[in-house]
């Protein structure tokens, strides 16, 4: 059963278009997403410094068979001090509404959004 806090947390590619339900728009990812003008982005907030970092981003990108290092790795990246004011602006967020965390990878399963929503869930729990 998903808490109330993760219930109103969603995953979604930026690329998508927006829903109504989606609440604030979060892009999560260090970079802006290619061929994404800021102007058409729908995106309310851009959090960079909870996104990996781009030694981490570069190590594990195109290697899903890493998935679980790259879990917890980001973890021990994500207790830093400007990903943890990161994380209390999202959890800020969360308090106020629904919250779509957004992400550029064309993986639906291996991203970081993925890694950090189950991170903000509190359950360590990791796609595979």
């Amino acid at each position: 059963m998903a808490t109330r806090k993760t219930a109103s947390l969603k995953v979604k590619r930026v690329y998508d278009a927006p829903a109504a339900g989606d609440g604030t728009r979060i892009l999560v990812d260090r970079l802006w997403p290619r061929g994404l003008a800021k102007d058409e982005a729908k995106i309310d907030l851009w959090l960079k410094a909870i996104a990996p970092s781009d030694a981490l981003r570069k190590r594990f990108h195109g290697h899903p068979e890493n998935w679980d290092r790259f879990c917890a790795a980001y973890e021990k990246e994500l207790a830093g001090p400007e990903a943890q004011a990161a994380a209390q602006e999202l959890h800020e967020r969360l308090r106020q509404g629904p919250v779509t965390l957004l992400y550029a990878s064309r993986d639906e399963h291996h991203n970081n959004a993925v890694a950090l929503k189950a991170w903000l869930a509190g359950k360590g729990k990791r796609a595979s």
